[in-house]
């Protein structure tokens, strides 16, 4: 599997996508007060999760945690995805859980 790009990279390879992902998606979207961004990780990990686009999961997984997400809510958050977005979707994201967190 190959390994998601990184911001430095993503920029070298792609700058004007690195620009509006910076601009557009992280500096307006995801401030956007209506929904909060612990809600707004959890909407994007189900997504991801959902749609098998599991290069983004650890980049994700731990800005999840950084807003506020606890290891148990989600290991919670995948295992009620299985019913949802199917049982190998959920057992891959939970894949990329690592253990001591």
């Amino acid at each position: 599997m190959k390994k998601s790009l990184d911001r430095e990279t993503l920029a070298q390879r792609a700058p004007k996508l690195a620009e509006l992902t910076q601009q557009v998606l992280f500096g307006d979207i995801w401030q956007r007060e209506q929904l909060s961004p612990r809600e707004r990780s959890l909407l994007t990990l189900a997504t991801l999760t959902a749609l098998g686009r599991v290069q983004q999961l650890p980049w994700h997984i731990d800005f999840a945690r950084q807003n506020g997400l606890t290891q148990d809510e989600l290991v919670e958050s995948f295992t009620h995805l299985a019913f949802y977005a199917g049982w190998p979707a959920a057992v891959t994201a939970l894949g990329y859980l690592e253990d001591n967190h």
